[in-house]
């Protein structure tokens, strides 16, 4: 029996809080080596002058390696799940969902993983190097964290088509830059509201286990689907426009033909 009223409310609530922290500690532990060199800076001594940095660009290359086989897999496992919310299914079983589509993504996501993270290692390492190593180039620094928001955005897209569509990988790439580039405002939000939960999980640390990752994946898909329901229904209009004009040229035609038979049975 479902429950109504204010306890109706808490129940509900109750269950998008088990629902997003289940899923976000999936993610985590799945992808748990990425996330151990991820931290292991922050909780390491630090080192000053060269040494520092040469300890990030070692940090980096290893996430980098690692990424492809861990975060990306999972990162695609945690977009299905958060699909069949936005869709409506919100009583889908995690670990099965989570797992099976994990099983089933994981060449693809593995393959988008080393794209993506060599990208981003040549634009961290380069951010590194123009900000600290040369100088009076500090300005093109911030172009490179401009390409990583760009990146970013592209990959929401990536993940977002991978847990959607049954698509080749080179065209996963490229819908998913064409949507990065083509849908500007959309993806602007994207980025931004993607960027606001992890500063507010930073803010927050106790979110960072439960809900962080979840809620960039919902928010994500539901923007994407937006997108997505808008361009089919413009692709319908343009299928219905051009039957449209498809019968209304056979009409003409069939006039034409017509009055070419009135013409020949009048000379006759």
């Amino acid at each position: 029996m479902e429950m109504r009223g204010m306890m109706g409310g808490f129940y509900k609530i109750s269950e998008w809080i088990m629902r997003l922290s289940v899923t976000n500690v999936l993610w985590l532990l799945t992808s748990f080596p990425f996330w151990f060199l991820f931290i292991t800076p922050f909780i390491s001594p630090q080192a000053e002058g060269d040494a520092a940095s040469g300890s990030l660009v070692s940090a980096v290359i290893l996430m980098a390696i690692v990424a492809p086989f861990t975060l990306f897999p999972a990162t695609s496992a945690m977009f299905s799940v958060a699909r069949k919310w936005v869709l409506g299914d919100v009583d889908v079983p995690l670990f099965k969902t989570f797992f099976r589509n994990y099983k089933q993504n994981y060449v693809q996501a593995m393959i988008g993983g080393i794209f993506y993270a060599l990208l981003f290692a040549i634009l961290i390492i380069d951010f590194q190097v123009y900000l600290k190593q040369i100088s009076g180039f500090q300005i093109l620094a911030y172009l490179f964290i401009a390409l990583m928001l760009l990146l970013l955005i592209s990959m929401l897209h990536f993940f977002s088509l991978l847990s959607h569509f049954h698509m080749k990988t080179v065209q996963l790439f490229k819908n998913a830059l064409i949507l990065t580039i083509g849908r500007p405002f959309r993806s602007l939000a994207m980025a931004i509201g993607a960027v606001v939960v992890i500063a507010i999980s930073l803010r927050f640390t106790f979110l960072l286990p439960f809900f962080f990752g979840s809620i960039i994946a919902v928010y994500t898909f539901f923007n994407f689907n937006i997108v997505i329901q808008k361009m089919m229904l413009m692709k319908e209009q343009a299928e219905a426009d051009s039957d449209e004009e498809t019968d209304n040229a056979n009409g003409d035609e069939s006039q034409e033909d017509k009055s070419v038979n009135l013409e020949k049975k009048s000379q006759d």
